[in-house]
């Protein structure tokens, strides 16, 4: 069957199913390159996906167990006095005599009153931090794994690893929260005149995580309240 210019020694749909006939299947170059590239674009937004959905869930997951953990602070302290009852908050001339731990209240468990918190940090690690985290009965908190079993070193219990709770008091005053006064300040000769313990104790508590990859650690919740 032949097709020559304009003469044609068969009939023109001859001609032209001829030429279709030798028309090659399949895919160019091209349209594997664009195939390639469309489906690339596909599977890295399903890992985009997939890798911003565990980020959220692992920041909610994060931010849940901080609430609890400034919560159990907040549970420790409730019902406490805001100063000792024993020994109380006075000045010794220039001296404050009462704010924070005293002597022989060496944990947790000892503190009988709301300063005794102040600058008090449970768990992370760090130097000066006692055990901790803490509970509402001022019990660590341990380290379980996925099967609900606590983590052991040594024969000892782990703590929660990462997490710590640092716990602020600061004096304010009773008509203006915002108005922060220094722990041996007191205003006696105004109206309204009160003592160096009479002020209202605003406490902040502070919980981080730092992880096996953080340089540092990062804030997941603050909880704050004010004592009367």
């Amino acid at each position: 069957m032949i097709c020559q210019g304009n003469k044609l020694s068969v009939p023109l749909t001859a001609c032209v199913r001829a030429r279709r006939g030798r028309v090659r299947g399949g895919f160019t170059l091209i349209e594997c390159v664009l195939a390639m590239v469309i489906l690339g674009v596909g599977i890295m937004a399903v890992v985009e996906a997939q890798a911003y959905f565990m980020r959220a869930n692992d920041f909610s997951s994060g931010g849940a167990t901080a609430g609890y953990l400034a919560g159990e602070v907040r549970e420790k302290m409730r019902g406490l006095p805001k100063h000792d009852p024993v020994e109380g908050l006075y000045l010794d001339g220039a001296n404050l005599v009462g704010w924070g731990g005293e002597p022989g209240e060496g944990g947790v468990v000892d503190f009988d009153d709301v300063d005794d918190f102040d600058g008090k940090v449970f768990g992370g690690g760090q130097a000066g931090a006692l055990p901790g985290p803490v509970d509402a009965r001022g019990r660590v908190i341990n380290q379980v794994d996925f099967n609900g079993v606590v983590e052991q070193e040594s024969g000892s219990p782990v703590p929660m690893r990462g997490w710590r709770q640092q716990v602020a008091v600061v004096k304010v005053e009773p008509t203006d929260y915002s108005t922060v006064r220094a722990n041996n300040y007191q205003h006696l000769t105004t109206a309204p005149r009160l003592g160096v313990a009479e002020f209202a104790l605003r406490v902040t508590v502070t919980v981080t995580y730092q992880g096996p990859l953080d340089n540092s650690p990062r804030t997941m919740a603050t909880l704050s309240w004010v004592v009367p």
